[in-house]
């Protein structure tokens, strides 16, 4: 979480209680278990075949997803009048 807050530009993040973890999970349909334990995964078998990462980092990975997700919201932005006009809803 650290690295992605990063990558977005914010310096702190609230914590989340666990009634609201209970209610994310819920509403996902998944067990809380499954985000609150962590696993260190090593990915040995694509990298003896061969695979190249684009990302390196899940610093390196998330400054790319910011970045993407910037410039969607910039491009939805820039759509909405263009539809407003044309009368396309949704």
């Amino acid at each position: 979480m650290r690295s992605l807050r990063t990558a977005w530009g914010r310096r702190i993040g609230l914590q989340a209680t666990e009634w609201m973890l209970e209610l994310g999970t819920f509403l996902m349909r998944t067990e809380s278990e499954l985000v609150l334990k962590s696993r260190r995964v090593v990915p040995n078998r694509l990298l003896a075949s061969g695979f190249e990462f684009q990302f390196s980092t899940w610093a390196e990975a998330s400054r790319d997803l910011c970045r993407r997700w910037r410039a969607f919201d910039q491009l939805k932005e820039a759509i909405t009048p263009i539809r407003e006009l044309a009368g396309i809803r949704r």
